[in-house]
């Protein structure tokens, strides 16, 4: 660990809080931090959170001055997704507030615990047009799980403590609190409520005694079961209950692709990701399935394929969420379970016994022999496929990877094998480019002492190549590998194949020199053509003790494969070539 990121870990002893004392509303806010146990904060400066910057100055916290305010909440993401604990940033007014909406709605969709602390104008300039006055809770209804537009300084410990707990608890997700700059001014005597008590809002957690027998009984008599795991196993810490069911039931698990790392994927009942660009076994057994156990999942489109009723035409669906509207929202379910997946599972496990599987298991097996994933190599030519093979190989499965979005980002969910829960960060319900980087940014915070990897492409990585400036300056080690094919990939992969090979703005050839660039950061950078190159230069990579960027020059028009094109359904899937 450098002694720079060491900084970042170092905490001293919490400083005295004591009640009564009359705090302004940044004090406050700080004050209330410190009771939630944040140690990080990602943000970015401005007018309207100067008293909170001010408060800051000299602070018991780490913060990281990022370079923009999508850097600052991607990267409060990944701490999020790295660690289970919320993520926090701050950011001011009218831009620096709006800056945060991508990353708000990447959290929103992937069920991540943030807080979003914003600053506003003064109260009496509100609905003025005020410099950099933006109707930031308006903005962000649709895309929070809840926000608060502070109009009290003796609200504000009241608000900053619902906040964590909605943050956190049920199906977690980004809050939002907008605090305008004469509250954060004002004064007030200090407190912080012991509870929250929030009326209309409780989270579902234990399920019911009913619920746990109808999902037992579902399963007794099947003989061709499967797991569908999704990112509820991973949200819920229920990644040991999930092994246990599975190896005392002789379940086969499917993960999704939030669900990667769930469950290890080089177990002998791990049949790996399913849908679009699912592996064959996978998607067989969905549909040739008696009973799916969908387990902290949602049945997204990616795996459904839109084509409902076609969809595991053959099983009883067994549907376990945190959340009751996802429940027979996007499939039929026989059996619904409300209640969090690792409180259902440790209810569910002393009353299962071995399904009738083992013929199942041997024919999945089998699949997995006849159909893995496949790449045709070409002599020299760089496949990113073995890009991502490397990685894997040189680490274990064990690093902490992050991704981008785009062809990159799909055979990293193929070709790496996860171990780990947390060990898998990606922007999977909103398709988010310029998340791998800044994301793997917090990761690495959060875990100094893992390898952590940020895969992206050539053109994701020009969204938010600007916190280079965070990692040479704090020397944190992530290792950034781009996939370089100098074109935007799964675009030109769709306009391949449907749209007659008309590639319409789709060229990066004009890219900077991701090796220069690094270095103007005083960040090594390394390139690699060629399989042998890849070798030599990723092993010094990791060798070295401090970030890296490695550009890795591959094959342009290689297409992700398997590949289930839109409209389809799941046994009308394209194998690519041998």
């Amino acid at each position: 660990m450098s002694v720079e990121i060491a900084e970042l870990q170092k905490r001293e002893s919490m400083p005295p809080i004591q009640f009564g004392e009359e705090l302004t509303g940044a004090e406050t806010l700080l004050r209330c931090l410190l009771l939630e146990e944040v140690e990080h904060i990602f943000g970015y400066p401005g007018g309207a959170v100067l008293p909170i910057y001010d408060s800051l100055y000299g602070s018991y916290f780490k913060h990281i001055l990022t370079r923009h305010e999508q850097g600052a909440i991607h990267a409060a993401d990944g701490y999020a997704r790295a660690t289970g604990k919320p993520g926090v940033c701050i950011a001011t007014s009218g831009p620096g507030a709006t800056n945060l909406v991508t990353g708000i709605a990447t959290a929103q969709m992937d069920s991540v615990p943030l807080v979003c602390i914003t600053g506003n104008v003064a109260q009496n300039l509100i609905g003025t047009d005020a410099f950099q006055e933006a109707n930031i809770t308006g903005i962000t209804i649709p895309i929070t799980k809840h926000n608060y537009f502070v109009r009290d300084i003796r609200d504000l410990p009241r608000i900053v403590k619902e906040a964590f707990y909605i943050a956190t608890t049920g199906r977690p997700g980004p809050v939002l609190i907008d605090i305008p700059k004469d509250v954060a001014n004002a004064k007030a005597p200090f407190y912080y409520p012991d509870k929250v008590e929030i009326r209309g809002y409780r989270a579902t957690l234990v399920p019911s005694d009913d619920d746990v027998n109808a999902f037992v009984s579902a399963i007794r008599s099947a003989k061709k079961p499967v797991i569908l795991a999704g990112g509820g196993i991973i949200a819920a810490g229920a990644d040991k209950e999930l092994l246990a069911f599975a190896e005392k039931a002789r379940i086969p698990v499917i993960n999704t692709f939030m669900g990667l790392g769930g469950f290890p994927g080089v177990h002998e009942l791990s049949l790996g990701m399913p849908g679009m660009h699912g592996n064959y076994t996978a998607n067989q057994a969905l549909l040739q399935a008696d009973c799916v156990i969908g387990l902290g999942a949602r049945f997204d489109d990616r795996i459904t394929m839109g084509r409902t009723k076609e969809f595991a035409p053959n099983a009883r669906i067994v549907h376990v969420d945190i959340d009751p509207a996802e429940l027979g929202k996007n499939v039929s379910t026989a059996v619904a379970v409300a209640g969090d997946v690792k409180s259902t599972l440790q209810k569910v496990l002393p009353l299962v016994t071995a399904c009738d599987s083992e013929a199942w298991i041997g024919q999945l097996k089998e699949w997995q022999k006849q159909y893995p994933y496949r790449y045709k190599t070409n002599g020299d030519v760089l496949k990113p496929q073995a890009v991502i093979e490397l990685l894997y190989r040189s680490t274990n499965g064990e690093a902490i990877v992050t991704t981008d979005v785009g062809q990159h980002q799909m055979w990293t969910a193929q070709y790496y094998k996860f171990k780990y829960a947390r060990s898998f960060i990606s922007s999977g319900g909103l398709g988010t480019m310029g998340f791998g980087f800044p994301s793997a940014v917090g990761a690495q915070i959060a875990n100094p002492d893992r390898t952590v990897i940020a895969v992206v492409g050539d053109g994701g990585f020009q969204m938010t190549n600007q916190e280079l400036a965070i990692v040479s300056q704090y020397k944190i080690p992530v290792k950034v590998v781009i996939l370089n094919n100098q074109c935007l990939g799964m675009v030109r992969q769709w306009q391949e194949l449907f749209y007659d090979n008309r590639y319409s703005q789709i060229d990066l050839s004009c890219s900077p020199d991701f090796v220069k660039l690094a270095e103007a950061y005083g960040v090594k950078g390394l390139r690699a053509s060629t399989p042998e190159e890849a070798e030599k230069v990723w092993a010094e990579a990791l060798e070295h003790d401090g970030p890296v960027v490695v550009d890795f020059r591959v094959e342009q028009e290689e297409n992700v494969y398997p590949m289930v094109a839109a409209g389809n359904t799941l046994d009308q899937m394209e194998l690519g070539e041998d």
